[in-house]
């Protein structure tokens, strides 16, 4: 088993207008654990993001959606780990993922970013070593920049797909806090397989 962890940061970008895209699929994720749990976030200007606490079997975590943009993530992370003293082994960045399809997940610890600023920034920041939940958006079917893809809004099926997915996360959350990543892992990667 693993250590637990204390920090879990959702990346994407803020504003409405940013909502419904692909790039935000750790929000969504985030705003998912919220829901479920029953509590909100609340304005943090010094980690410089939307904060909440989650109770947990282990203590409480916390919740970090960062207001900086997607490139300037680590900024966010940072802080807040900095204050709270929360080491990198402890913190989960939930992210959108490229090379996986809609509706997959996979949980990871460290590696690099695959192009991915917010990633980027937060390695650039910290180092590598913080556990990740990559989501899966898939690629888009024409070769070249991704930017307006991420960008842009997933059709039904693959939203729905995405959704489906983060129900799931959502229901091993007490495993992937508690540490316990293999068998979260085991049971996420398991998903769809007959």
């Amino acid at each position: 088993m693993g250590d637990p962890i204390s920090l879990v940061v959702g990346l994407g970008n803020p504003g409405a207008k940013y909502e419904p895209t692909r790039h935000n699929a750790g929000f969504w994720f985030l705003d998912q654990i919220a829901q479920q749990a029953g509590i909100a976030y609340r304005v943090e200007s010094k980690f410089h993001g939307l904060v909440a606490r989650l109770p947990s079997a282990g203590g409480s975590v916390w919740l970090l959606k960062p207001t900086t943009f997607m490139n300037r993530s680590g900024q966010a992370v940072a802080a807040l780990a900095a204050y709270y003293k929360i080491p990198l082994a402890s913190t989960l960045v939930a992210h959108d993922e490229l090379d996986l399809p809609p509706g997959q997940l996979r949980l990871k610890q460290g590696g690099g970013h695959a192009g991915h600023n917010g990633l980027r920034d937060i390695s650039a920041h910290l180092g590598k070593a913080f556990h990740r939940l990559r989501i899966g958006i898939g690629r888009p079917a024409q070769p070249g920049p991704v930017v307006d893809y991420v960008l842009g809004t997933p059709g039904r099926a693959d939203r729905m797909a995405i959704n489906e997915a983060l129900d799931d996360a959502g229901r091993v959350i007490e495993q992937i806090l508690s540490g316990e990543m293999q068998l979260a892992m085991n049971r996420l990667h398991s998903r769809g397989k007959v």
